[in-house]
């Protein structure tokens, strides 16, 4: 299983981004997709998963009315659409997979991408 991500860069507070979450090597059907952030000298924290099979989705309070999680089951690809981008924002974001329909805790999680840089300037 592969994932990989794109679509980090810089921008202003208030400014958008949208990542993309490729997936390869399997059916994703009954997995859950999650996105997953670091920022330097912090703990890993959950940002938003969606459910492959029924579509169950979950957001972190933080990111809640800003960030929306979507899919393209023809292109196995997630999306994490970013807007009204704060500097608390900062971190490398994850995608990350595992077989079931979604949890907040990044341990369970089997498969992760590279990581993509996101830095949201004051």
């Amino acid at each position: 299983v592969q994932l990989v991500e794109s679509g980090g860069g810089l921008v202003q507070a208030g400014g958008s981004l949208r990542l993309s979450c490729a997936a390869s090597g399997r059916t994703f059907t009954n997995y859950a997709m999650g996105w997953f952030r670091q920022a330097p000298g912090k703990e890993r924290e959950f940002v938003t998963f969606i459910s492959w099979g029924d579509g169950r989705i979950s957001y972190a309070d933080s990111v809640k009315g800003r960030f929306t999680i979507s899919r393209d089951n023809a292109k196995n690809t997630v999306y994490l659409q970013m807007n009204s981008l704060k500097p608390e924002d900062t971190a490398v974001y994850y995608c990350a997979a595992y077989q079931g329909y979604g949890s907040k805790s990044w341990v369970v999680y089997d498969y992760w991408g590279q990581g993509t840089q996101v830095t949201v300037s004051s």
